[in-house]
């Protein structure tokens, strides 16, 4: 099949080649008033029978641009399009496949113009940090959504997850005239809206909202996509229901409904499912299986799920400049799932083997609301307030038996233990933001102020039996009621102050930052009095009450500076910190201790042109250690690894620097992306173990150093346009990281390093309206190493492999596969190391394209399993779990829109005309 399905492709791809005509049009844009060049100005080619586009570029910083492509028409159309310049336009002829126009000058006075001039929109238009694209510039099918349109703009890619990049950047965040659609999901946003009414996409960087008042530099690295909606369909209601019945008992469910009334927006979302989705999905063909297919291992996950979610979103604009945000969630779901765990655990002298078998069942509710209210008061002042709460309520019942071997295989120890857990946790976190402007060359204040405020009420119901062999034998028997809270408080604040050194480029920031972190931990153990059958007897040794603060203040001081090309800022801060800890059972644990340090943060970044640029950065952060690793407290809640803090740890000093390189022509449809960080990390929090003779563990914390990290990333990806509706996509990867850890093993201190690399590539054909072929693979390698001599190096090695193909013949079907295959050499006998899990869905548009009934196959193959191996210094595990077996579903979906009909009226002989 594969070779036929290759043959397929290169006839296809042999094809196309021969029926297009490759071109290069250059040239270089000036202003015909003062001869200096024009950057960042649209120059693009349609066809003349339709006027689709062919290719665009946008000048360089010297006005020079280039279009190259392929295609069977002997003439195009040539337009260059500039903010506040007349639109050229020019017939070219193809006779010659190298044609330079020489200089082009673009003139103020539309009269001026010896060639014809047009009124036209340019498909991409530069306005300082945003590219906007032209929604009528991009051909799609008639019914596409926003999804399908951001595909075919240039430098776009979007994985079968839905994630987006732009020019190699992730998109963090899609916004809809503005503001945020429906939470922080962007497939909600991208696969539901349809794109007929979107006028413009804009792509720009991600900020904050005070940042973006003030005219700030983004601290991300990513880019924000808003949606712009024509006007006409900014008034309406659109949606979409769908569900679905399937074997064995599966089922699918969604709904959602939308009202625009121009700034105000109303949507409402519910769904339900039980075939491990986790968050809403109408089940269509591109997210049919819902969840993360790069969470799961063979197609797997852990366990099988049932949810039901519900949600509602409101945005609205009051009044000039009184915004409005808010939106609710509730989800409940069950889970249920049985694993099994192999574990070759390693020391220095000697090794033991521990297997486990464990089931589960869990039910969770959770409520979230949020808020954003955004006023500003004048152009100068803008207040931001986001409170979010949230309320959730658990139960889990545990069952798990344990038993370890010495390298005899003679049992040791053994455990059965029995668990009923209900937890009810509640949160809420408000974020103040107050911004006042000054002057015209940035100057600002700026204070910030976030509360949080989280509370987790647990009953635990526990019953174990621990067996302990050999010449100590023992049996620890637990039958415990255990009431735990858990109280937490959050106060920070910081106070920024920016005064302009030079201009609007150089700025010198002046802060101060406090926070607080309490956290009250009170657990109280009672066992079973076995005379009245209560859990009367209260357990001290099993018992906690503690409070821990941690108070840390920060004045910092930050240099920044930019221009057309870079910018580069350093901040310095001088950290005070209080840690203490009172333990109200334990008196004598009680502790007090003051730290200072110095952070440091460097960024630079600098744009070589619109296509390339470099930034890098360094860091240096200083972490407390937590609660559990300082409080000199004896936890022996296992009975076979007792826990204890230690009250002389350090803070964590974590040095990370990273660089990144970015370069994108998506005249060329190339695309290099290069990433490297590095960490370094002073007294480090490790555990630190001895194990006796009964292989039963006594942990402490020690601080390490000598510990780093090397992780980069590099792609390459080509776009090849062979002709107007024929692309291939390549793309290949690596990732290499290579770590250094420090660690104990029996109380033996020893370093282990571990060396990874990760090589990809993928192959997307994409032949518009009739198919698209997508094959990706991927490997891993990993070694470690270690300097004891008991230690052995460890290799490992993994192979997958993705295809996934789609067939939109004959007109109105769509066939969708999605094929992997895993193999990993390594895995233990008795767990499966190889597996082939192939989904696939067949649909069928009815009702003029509204209606979609869709067959889908789950796992066709029946062969799905998540079977793992883990390797670490100290054990080699593995492990399997309960999956979703095969399963046949059939589905049906409509849609319903009426976007813009509001805004119309129709005349008598059926034309339409805007109502006023």
């Amino acid at each position: 099949m594969k070779y036929f399905v290759l043959s397929i492709l290169l006839v296809f791809t042999t094809f196309a080649f021969s029926q297009s005509k490759s071109f290069q049009i250059t040239g270089k844009l000036i202003s015909a008033e003062d001869n200096q060049p024009l950057e960042a100005a649209t120059v693009y080619v349609e066809r003349l029978k339709d006027s689709s586009l062919v290719t665009y570029n946008i000048t360089d910083f010297d006005g020079g641009f280039s279009l190259e492509n392929q295609t069977s028409d002997s003439k195009l159309k040539l337009l260059i399009s500039y903010v506040g310049y007349q639109t050229y336009s020019k017939i070219i002829n193809l006779s010659d496949s190298e044609i330079n126009l020489g200089t082009v000058e673009m003139r103020l006075d539309a009269n001026a113009l010896n060639e014809v001039v047009i009124t036209s929109t340019a498909p991409i238009t530069i306005k300082k940090d945003t590219m906007e694209f032209n929604a009528n510039s991009f051909k799609t099918k008639k019914d596409a959504n926003v999804e399908d349109l951001l595909k075919e703009l240039p430098g776009v890619e979007i994985d079968e997850e839905g994630g987006i990049t732009v020019n190699g950047k992730d998109v963090d965040k899609v916004l809809v005239n503005g503001k945020p659609f429906f939470g922080d999901d962007p497939t909600i946003t991208t696969r539901n809206l349809t794109k007929d009414i979107i006028e413009k996409i804009q792509v720009l960087d991600t900020k904050t909202k005070d940042q973006a008042f003030t005219g700030e530099e983004s601290d991300s690295e990513n880019k924000t996509v808003n949606l712009v909606i024509k006007e006409e369909n900014n008034k309406g209601v659109f949606g979409r229901v769908a569900g679905g019945v399937g074997t064995d008992e599966r089922y699918e469910f969604a709904g959602m409904f939308n009202r625009f009334d121009n700034d105000q927006r109303i949507s409402v979302l519910a769904g339900g499912n039980n075939v491990n989705s986790p968050g809403f999905s109408f089940g269509e063909i591109r997210k049919m299986f819902g969840g993360s297919i790069d969470s799961r291992s063979f197609g797997g996950g852990q366990g099988i799920t049932t949810s039901k979610n519900f949600g509602t979103n409101y945005a609205d604009e009051f009044s000039e400049g009184r915004d409005i945000t808010a939106n609710y969630f509730y989800s409940e779901s069950s889970s249920e799932n049985k694993s099994t765990r192999d574990r070759e655990n390693i020391l220095p002298d000697s090794r033991y083997f521990t297997n486990s078998n464990s089931s589960s069942y869990s039910d969770n509710k959770n409520h979230k609301m949020n808020l954003e209210y955004d006023i500003e008061i004048d152009s100068t002042l803008l207040i931001n307030i986001e409170p979010r709460f949230s309320y959730t309520n658990s139960r889990t019942v545990y069952n798990e038996d344990e038993a370890s071997s010495d390298a005899s295989n003679v049992l040791t120890n053994e455990s059965v233990s029995i668990s009923d857990v209900e937890t009810i946790g509640r949160n809420f976190n408000n974020d103040i933001d107050v911004t006042k402007r000054f002057g015209t060359k940035g100057a600002f204040v700026k204070f910030s102020l976030e509360n949080e405020f989280d509370s987790r009420d647990r009953d635990d119901y526990l019953n174990s039996e621990t067996n302990i062999y050999g010449d100590n034998s023992e049996t620890i028997v637990r039958d415990q009621f255990t009431d735990e809270k858990r109280d937490i408080t959050n106060f920070n604040s910081q106070l920024t102050y920016r005064m302009p050194l030079v201009g609007r480029s150089f700025y010198v920031d002046l802060k101060y930052q406090y926070n607080r972190n309490k956290q009250e931990d009170v657990k109280s153990t009672y066992d079973k009095d076995v005379n009245t059958g209560e859990f009367t007897d209260f357990n001290t040794d099993l018992s906690t009450s503690f409070e821990y603060i941690n108070e840390t203040t920060s004045p910092a001081v930050e240099l920044e500076y930019r221009d057309k090309k870079m910018s580069t800022s350093f901040e310095t801060s001088y950290l005070f910190r209080n840690l203490k800890s009172k333990d109200n059972l334990r008196p004598i644990l009680n502790l007090n201790r003051d730290f200072e340090a110095v952070e440091l943060r460097y960024r630079f970044r600098y744009r070589f042109s619109t296509k390339e640029s470099f930034s890098l950065g360094y860091t240096l952060n200083n972490d407390a250690p937590q609660i559990n690793q300082l409080q000199a407290f004896q936890n022996v809640s296992n009975p076979l690894n007792t826990v204890i803090g230690n009250p002389n740890l350090n803070p964590e000093s974590n040095h990370s620097i990273y660089m990144r390189y970015n370069s994108y022509d998506f005249q060329k449809g190339s695309g290099f992306y290069g990433y490297l960080r590095a960490n370094f990390e002073e007294n480090k929090v490790v555990s630190k173990s001895t194990i006796n003779e009964d292989l039963v563990k006594e942990t402490t914390y020690a601080n390490v150093d000598g510990s780093y990290g090397y992780y980069g990333f590099m792609s390459y990806n080509k776009k090849v346009r062979l002709d107007s509706i024929r692309t291939v996509d390549v793309n290949i990867g690596i990732g290499p990281n290579v770590s250094r850890n420090i660690n104990f093993n029996n109380d033996v201190k020893y370093a282990s390093q571990n060396v990874s690399l990760a090589p990809s590539a993928a192959l997307r054909f994409i032949w518009k309206d009739v198919m698209e072929f997508n094959p990706r693979y991927s490997m891993s390698f990993t070694k470690s190493s270690y300097d004891i001599e008991r230690f052995e190096d460890q290799e490992f090695v993994n192979h997958s492999l993705n295809l996934n193909t789609a067939t939109f013949l004959p007109k109105k079907f769509e066939w969708r596969n999605d094929i992997q295959f895993n193999y990993n050499p390594n895995i233990a006998p008795g767990f499966q190391n190889s597996a082939w899990f192939w989904n696939t869905t067949l649909a069928y548009s009815v009702l003029e394209d509204q209606g979609t009934v869709t067959l889908k196959a789950y796992d066709l193959l029946n062969q799905n399993t998540n079977a793992r191996r883990i390797a670490t210094a100290n054990y080699i595990e593995d492990s399997e779990s309960t999956v979703l077996q095969q399963y046949f579903m059939l589905s049906f979906s409509w849609k319903f829109n009426s976007l813009g009909s509001a805004a119309y009226e129709t005349d008598d002989r059926g034309g339409r005309y805007r109502r006023r």
